[in-house]
């Protein structure tokens, strides 16, 4: 197992130490409800707000603007669902990028169902949405934009702050799914001028099922599970008080380690892009190089298959991800990649290589030791190259 490599952090993280043990009391000690008025549940309650604080200070938000959820795709949708029809009397148009992970996408398939009018702005060659295109959308029915912050697939980030003046200049609300980006790039919710943010425990070594939305004061949800009055009356469901408490340990972890990981896991992907591109001949790497997460390298093999790749590199030990999705047996091309209007050739050879800050260098040099061959031996087979 020690000689095994993941480099798929952006799809989960190990769990570090420091939040497991934060945790342990949790499951086996004060195991109370919350909600509950004797000592059992004032110990659990205590502890969720303490957590909520940590969240809080994360996110540069005020702890009563905290919701704890299951995870990013229920922040996403209690967000982008809850303010919808919260606002519907005020105009039905809503805005999203091409780009969005399929917890936006398909909630907004969603509330197209339900009438409302969703426009999707496109991405420049980069991943990038334009200003002008942000300012082209908007209109007197706008009552909510959602864009990433930094991309799962790219690592591109997006001029959040830049979207969120244009919007408010309208009265138009601003969500932003910063699932991607917590524990990588710094978060200020009032730097940012959002509404609305997402965090995930698991994609920044918290644990999984536990995620947080930032609701900013004064605005108002509907929400989309109905129950007791819990979180504030935004989330029906008894608290999950071991997984706020992970939660709150992986966000002060990440605020005390930020600087120095950014820079490590940047120059270890710096690293690895450097090695892959001076041994492996015509490959490219997809994304916008300049503005991007520390983490994510996402990099084409011209006339090789991203499948076979993946597979070829899982027998070696080493854990990818290829930038196509496959559903009941087909293979079609990322959603973000396409959008970016890149080639087929591109598109199929397309894999997302993310570190985290538990990477080591040994590990990237013995990526860049196997890689060449795996490359090699793939494009002989595809017969192609």
């Amino acid at each position: 197992m020690s000689s095994r490599i993941y480099l798929d952090n952006n799809a989960t993280t190990c769990v570090d130490p420091l939040v497991v043990e934060a945790m342990k009391p949790y499951f086996d000690e004060e195991y109370g409800n919350a909600s509950s008025i004797h000592s059992f549940g004032q110990k659990a309650r205590a502890a969720l707000e303490e957590a909520r604080g940590q969240v809080a200070l994360f996110l540069g938000a005020g702890s009563d603007e905290i919701v704890f959820t299951s995870g990013g795709t229920e922040s996403d949708n209690l967000a982008l669902c809850g303010v919808a029809r919260r606002l519907r009397h005020k105009g039905n148009q809503i805005i999203i990028s091409a780009i969005e992970h399929p917890a936006v996408l398909m909630a907004f398939d969603g509330m197209q169902a339900e009438g409302f009018r969703v426009t999707r702005l496109p991405v420049d060659h980069q991943g990038r949405v334009g200003l002008a295109d942000v300012e082209d959308a908007l209109s007197d029915e706008t009552i909510l934009i959602s864009a990433m912050m930094a991309n799962n697939e790219t690592g591109t980030v997006q001029p959040i702050r830049e979207i969120a003046l244009l919007a408010h200049g309208k009265g138009v609300l601003v969500h932003t799914d910063a699932v991607q980006a917590a524990g990588k790039v710094p978060i200020d919710v009032e730097q940012l001028g959002v509404d609305l943010l997402s965090i995930s425990g698991h994609k920044f070594h918290g644990p999984k099922g536990v995620g947080a939305l930032y609701v900013r004061q004064g605005v108002r949800l509907q929400p989309i599970m109905l129950g007791g009055g819990h979180e504030r009356g935004m989330r029906a469901g008894t608290e999950n008080v071991s997984g706020a408490v992970g939660l709150g340990m992986a966000c002060q972890v990440a605020r005390q380690e930020l600087s120095k990981a950014a820079e490590r896991m940047s120059r270890l992907r710096d690293r690895l892009e450097e090695g892959i591109l001076n041994s492996i001949p015509d490959t490219v790497v997809n994304g916008c190089r300049q503005s991007r997460t520390p983490q994510t390298s996402n990099i084409s093999f011209l006339g090789a298959e991203g499948e076979s790749l993946l597979m070829a590199l899982d027998l070696q030990g080493i854990a990818v991800s290829t930038g196509a999705a496959c559903h009941a047996g087909t293979v079609s091309a990322s959603h973000v990649l396409t959008a970016m209007h890149l080639s087929r050739e591109t598109l199929q050879g397309a894999i997302r290589f993310s570190l985290s800050r538990f990477t080591t260098e040994e590990e990237i040099e013995r990526t860049l030791e196997v890689l060449p061959g795996v490359v090699e031996r793939v494009r002989q087979v595809a017969g192609r190259y």
